[in-house]
């Protein structure tokens, strides 16, 4: 039988990796683009994400909540938070916005109350580690201890060494070798 972290690679390869000439967020030129969100919400591959990244988040002690950024990490948080329950592990998610709601309360994170709780913030493909690093400020701000960073997709750019730089542990499930891509 096949691992569900094998049967994620599989599906990145087939469905979520696309050959052609990019432009990354880091504003650097590419031959490929790895799109998780082609795949994060397929009712296929969700589940198998929440598992991969559960095995991940095994290795952060005590881990209230997970989430991220507006819109890469909330599929991710989602997928974790339905498989943690199904094997009755209590992860909430959270959601943080790119900006605080000018409406209703003005909130920039939205999920429970983090005050105080551990949380690990998610995201699908890490190219600059700018997502992670904005979320980070808005939780720190919401009195939230930050764990670590979880990434499904670790693009062997300079994110991690920015997020481990800032202070915070870089935790990925999956690297380019798995998928047999090269760094760019």
């Amino acid at each position: 039988m096949t691992s569900a972290r094998e049967q994620l690679i599989n599906f990145i390869k087939e469905e979520a990796v696309f050959h052609g000439d990019f432009t990354l967020t880091s504003g650097k030129k590419a031959t490929y683009y790895v799109d998780m969100r082609k795949i994060s919400l397929d009712h296929r591959v969700a589940p198998l994400i929440g598992q991969v990244m559960l095995d991940v988040l095994a290795q952060i002690p005590d881990v209230d909540a997970v989430g991220g950024l507006t819109m890469g990490a909330d599929p991710i948080a989602t997928a974790v938070l339905h498989q943690g329950a199904a094997k009755g592990l209590t992860y909430d998610a959270f959601v943080v916005r790119k900006e605080p709601k000018d409406h209703g309360r003005g909130r920039q994170v939205e999920g429970p109350d983090l005050v105080g709780k551990r949380v690990v913030v998610l995201e699908d493909t890490s190219t600059t580690g700018g997502s992670p690093l904005k979320a980070i400020e808005a939780l720190e701000k919401v009195g939230a201890e930050i764990a670590g960073v979880a990434v499904v997709v670790d693009r062997a750019t300079d994110a991690r060494q920015r997020i481990e730089t800032a202070g915070y542990p870089y935790f990925y499930a999956i690297g380019l070798e798995d998928l047999g891509l090269e760094p760019q």
